[in-house]
């Protein structure tokens, strides 16, 4: 549902060099941040999956299913909107309910103990602010606010979830396996008589708050993480295939700038070549043995 292309906008996964990058251990992991104790930290879909929020990818950083809704065809198409928000109606009691994992815990104590100059993610879920971290660059927007295309009116994401279950009682009672950021597998035949929601303000076309694929991440988004990588003395990617181009633009700016980019993710990443180090481990139980090394360390 969210993401980017090569360039300034979201898109297709570049090649991917055959030969990877340093693989590290708990140890080196701990022993690098000691020595660059400010990171930007950059997440993506990988560090909400224990949260029960389906990926986009595989581990060889390939789409799990069909690819998400283009932001011009939501624009441009009656029909795929009614698509995404069925769709989006279907799913989105899941996002609703998702509570922040170990990771998600993990950073806002690491952010609490000053290791974190600044946290951004790719995500549009909030956990890491119902985790407790400030702060947050949400590089991609959130889906808890849906905005008005006309008028810029802006809706709580849950007061369109009523709207939605109202007009379409047939829908509203199906089940399907959930996707990434809140949607969901469902094809149903017919949809021609699915009602989509409108602004309450003008009537005009609303969208949720949130980068779709084909669209750009805001200037001023990416100026403040460029920013916060001048200050930081490392980046720590988590969670992330880099497979877009709006997370990988800062590993390229990081390395160019000679500082160490480290990657916590289980599969391949668009930024192997660019990596100081790799750790291929699950993200809640790295993050959380490197928060407790550190404070036993400060202790």
């Amino acid at each position: 549902m969210t993401a980017m292309t090569t360039a300034a906008t979201p898109g297709a996964a570049a090649p991917i060099a055959v030969d990877g990058p340093p693989h590290g251990d708990d140890d080196a992991l701990i022993g690098l941040v000691r020595r660059h104790p400010r990171l930007l930290v950059l997440t993506g879909a990988g560090i909400s999956t224990d949260s029960g929020i389906p990926g986009y990818r595989d581990a060889d950083g390939n789409w799990r299913a069909s690819t998400p809704i283009q932001h011009r065809e939501f624009l441009e198409s009656h029909a795929r909107r009614q698509r995404y928000w069925a769709r989006s109606m279907v799913g989105w009691p899941l996002m609703s309910r998702a509570l922040p994992n170990d990771a998600h815990r993990a950073l806002a104590r690491l952010q609490q103990a000053g290791h974190v100059e600044a946290l951004v993610t790719q995500n549009v879920d909030g956990l890491h602010q119902a985790a407790g971290s400030t702060g947050v660059i949400e590089l991609h927007g959130s889906l808890s606010s849906v905005v008005c295309l006309s008028c810029g009116e802006r809706h709580a994401r849950a007061d369109i979830q009523h709207e939605l279950e109202a007009a379409n009682p047939a829908i509203a009672g199906l089940s399907a396996v959930p996707s990434a950021d809140g949607d969901a597998h469902l094809e149903p035949d017919d949809l021609h008589g699915f009602t989509v929601p409108h602004c309450r303000r003008c009537a005009g076309i609303i969208k949720p708050d949130v980068v779709f694929f084909g669209d750009s991440v805001p200037r001023d988004r990416v100026a403040a993480v460029h920013e916060a990588l001048q200050r930081a003395d490392a980046l720590l990617v988590v969670g992330s295939s880099l497979m877009v181009f709006s997370g990988y633009r800062f590993c390229v700016a990081a390395a160019q700038a000679g500082k160490p980019v480290l990657a916590i993710n289980l599969g391949r990443t668009r930024a192997d070549p660019l990596l100081t180090m790799k750790i291929a481990a699950p993200c809640g139980a790295t993050l959380t043995r490197l928060d407790a090394a550190l404070r036993n360390i400060a202790a």
